[in-house]
This record gives C-alpha cells, structure tokens and sequence, in this order.
C-alpha cells in the first residue's frame, strides 16, 4: 500500500449485508462452514477479445498495465485510479452494479466487504487455486478466508522496520535502539540534548499504524470460536503498546501534531527535528522522493523488539480482488496472477509505486535484493524480508474492522490532545465493534 492509501479515511460502502451467516464468515480464517458463501463463478474463456476494468490507487501502475495490454492483444486492461476516494468509490459501483472486474482493496478492508457479497469467488480457475503456492502464507489466509475459496489475490504488505538518521544518532553518540525500552531511554537523550529534536510523531489519526504496533505485540483483535467472534481489542498486550506510547506522549519526546504525509511531517523531518520513522517496507520511497537532500543520512533497521521477542508487525499492504459481476473470471484470473507474481511486473511496482510484493519471488527480485543509492547503499529490503518472517501469521481482521478504526482514531485524537489517555480508545474501540457486530447481528463476545 503505498502512503497515498494510508491517508484517505474509510468512506461508508454499502448497506449492511442481511444474514448474519455470511457476516460470522468474513475473515475468519478458522471457521469450516462454506454453505453461506456462493458458489464460485464460472471459469470459461471468451470466446473473443475481453476488456476488464481495474481500479487502484498505487503511483505508476499506469505503465505496468501498459506493459500486460502490449504483450496480451487479447485480453486489454482498463485502468481507473481511485486514490482521491478508494472505498466511497467502489461503493458506489457495487451499490449501482456497475463495479468493475478488479480493484485493490487493503486487508483490512476484505471482511467488511465480503459482508456486502462484493466479491465473487475464482476457485472455479485452476489458475486461481494453484496461485497459493507463489504468496507469503498469512496474506493467501486473508484473501482466501481460510481456504473457503479464492477472493482476491494478494498485492503487497507492509512488514515494519525503523527509519533512522543514522547521523543525528551518531552527533549525539547514541546507540541505535534495538529494544522499545532502548527506544525510549534514546528517545530522551536526545530531546534532552536538544529540544527541538523528538524521537518520531504519533499519528492519533492513523488507525492503520497503531494497529501495526499492535500486531507485532501480539495484540489480536478478533479470533473466533464456538460460532462466534472474540473481540479482544482491548487485550493486556494492546493496553501494553498504548500505555508505552502514552509515556512518550506525557514526556513529550514524540510530537502529535503531525499527519501522516503531510506537508508538515515532511518539513519536520527537513528541518532535522525528528530522528526516526516507524514504518512498513512500501515506505522507503517517501524520503527518498520528498526529501531527496537527506540522501545518505537515512538507515533503515529492524523494528524495535519487546524484550527478545523477535516478533514484527504488518501496516497496509493491499490485494486485487474479483468483484461482484465479473464474468470474465478466466481473463482475469489470467491478469491478476501476472499482476502480482511475474517478475517483471513486480519490479515495476516496485520502482514507480514503491509496493513490497506479497509473492515469495518478489525475495529474489534483482531490485530488492541490491543496495539501495538513497539508504547509504544498504540492502534495506532484506530487513523487510526478515521482517516479513516475523510477522504473527494467525493474526485477522473482523468484520467491524472500520468501526474499530474509526473508534480508535476518534478516541486516540481526544487522549493525544490531553483529554484522556491512550488506552480509553483501547475500550472504545472494544464496545464500538461489540455493538456494530450486534446491531449486524453477528455473534460475538467480549474476549480476554
């Protein structure tokens, strides 16, 4: 997902799907019953030339899909980029039956819509089923539901890592930290040797990020059993990563006043005032585009650990799934699978639109596995790879999950400025999701 993604807020898609059978299944990568999902659609070829639509929001993939209709006369690709409003505009389609045969939608997302039966299911394509092989497993688990069918096709991920000015540690003779507790002892060294500088900013509107913290802690928001959702947003290890952030806040070493992308973090971070990023892999091309002067001050590291637990988190990342009405699944199946596996599509995506491929080849791509010029020559994208490794496969998202990010950024917003504390978005956020599952008439549980 590249950082244009993270910044559009989630639009409300369609109405909310009727029978809570098909609501308990969405994104439950556990559950058997498939009886509730439809059957999966026809795989016959046309018989002549097919022209699929695909929307999406990546920078560049223009030039990629230019790329597929030079070398496919036969089966062209439309391309329509929705990044000014990603999910209000696939609402809308699917609410009037015109969606088209493709569109990127980010993990998080896919629950919440297969609620609205917005994708139609491709295992019927052998193409389809045998793809599983060529993605990192957690992803191929969110798009497929637990192997119920095949929904979309992974994209890319987001594993995290620290971005650090490797020179502002080194003017201050400051380890770079490899611990949260070292993360933060460093965090007021440095504001205490100057303060105008502050570890990183905290973002109270970038649910997406806070929910990467989360992960790597292990923090599982949703997990079902006995026919019903545990909700467990506000678990020990979430309360952990909120109250560790909310010391930083109190201390003052991390600024709030900064959105992501924004003009203002950018000029933050040229004015030398912020020392690192906490970040996912696709991130690596907003510093090297936006601040091309600090070429060779940036290093990039893995994540901070809690103790020795080498466990890392996931922010973003996005797949292209098959929408309601394609009936071209055999053509795009065919496209999709190029899209997101072939070397060559994948370098691509990579260069213009900054994407960390979710297939297992995109490890061995010449582009990733080489110096990168802007990060001092280092071969940043083997911490994503290590990364990536570390990151907690059982993890899932519910079906409520934009009520929940909503909640959280609502509430993470009041604590940021002064008015409660962090953890309260924690419980907001639990008793948003519990009462959006019940108003949908979901089955679920307060869980521990």
């Amino acid at each position: 997902m590249s950082n244009t993604v993270t910044r559009i807020r989630l639009a409300a898609v369609a109405a909310v799907a009727a029978t809570a059978s098909v609501a308990v299944l969405a994104g439950c990568s556990s559950s058997p019953d498939t009886k509730a999902d439809a059957a999966a659609g026809s795989c016959e070829p046309a018989k002549g030339k097919v022209t699929l639509q695909y929307w999406n929001t990546v920078p560049g993939m223009d030039q990629v899909v230019a790329l597929w209709n030079k070398k496919n006369p036969d089966i062209q690709v439309q391309m329509k980029n929705i990044s000014n409003d990603q999910y209000g505009t696939i609402g809308n389609a699917l609410k009037a039956g015109k969606a088209p045969e493709l569109a990127q939608v980010g993990y998080d997302e896919l629950p919440f819509l297969r609620t609205q039966n917005a994708f139609v299911d491709a295992s019927a394509c052998k193409d389809a089923t045998a793809a599983k092989s060529k993605f990192v497993p957690w992803t191929w688990s969110q798009t497929s539901f637990g192997d119920t069918g095949v929904f979309a096709f992974p994209q890319d991920t987001g594993p995290m890592a620290l971005y650090v000015r490797s020179d502002i540690f080194k003017q201050h003779n400051i380890a770079i930290p490899k611990t949260w507790d070292e993360y933060a002892a460093d965090a007021e060294k440095l504001h205490k040797a100057d303060p105008d500088l502050s570890m990183t900013f905290f973002d109270p509107n970038n649910a997406e990020w806070f929910n990467g913290l989360l992960w790597q802690n292990n923090a599982e928001m949703y997990s079902y059993a006995g026919d019903k959702w545990h909700v467990t947003v506000a678990s020990d290890q979430s309360k952990q990563v909120a109250d560790y952030w909310q010391k930083l806040i109190d201390e003052k070493v991390v600024r709030t006043d900064l959105a992501h992308g924004s003009t203002q973090m950018y000029a933050a971070y040229q004015k030398n005032q912020i020392a690192t990023y906490v970040g996912a892999a696709w991130g690596y091309s907003m510093f090297r585009d936006n601040l091309p002067k600090q070429s060779g001050k940036w290093s990039i590291v893995p994540m901070p650990t809690w103790g020795t637990n080498a466990a890392s988190g996931d922010w973003g990342g996005s797949t292209v799934a098959f929408m309601k009405g394609n009936t071209h699944l055999y053509e795009s199946v065919k496209f999709n699978d190029w899209l997101n596996s072939d070397p060559e599509a994948l370098a691509l995506e990579n260069k213009l639109g900054g994407l960390y491929p979710a297939a297992t080849a995109g490890a061995s791509l010449p582009a990733l596995s080489e110096g990168v010029p802007y990060y001092n020559n280092e071969k940043i994208f083997d911490v994503f790879a290590e990364s990536s490794k570390n990151i907690d496969t059982n993890f899932s998202w519910g079906p409520t999950q934009k009520t929940v990010n909503l909640a959280l950024q609502d509430t993470l917003a009041k604590a940021a400025a002064g008015d409660g504390k962090l953890d309260d978005a924690l419980a907001a956020a639990q008793a948003a999701a519990l009462k959006s599952m019940k108003d949908q008439a979901i089955p679920a549980v307060a869980g521990k």
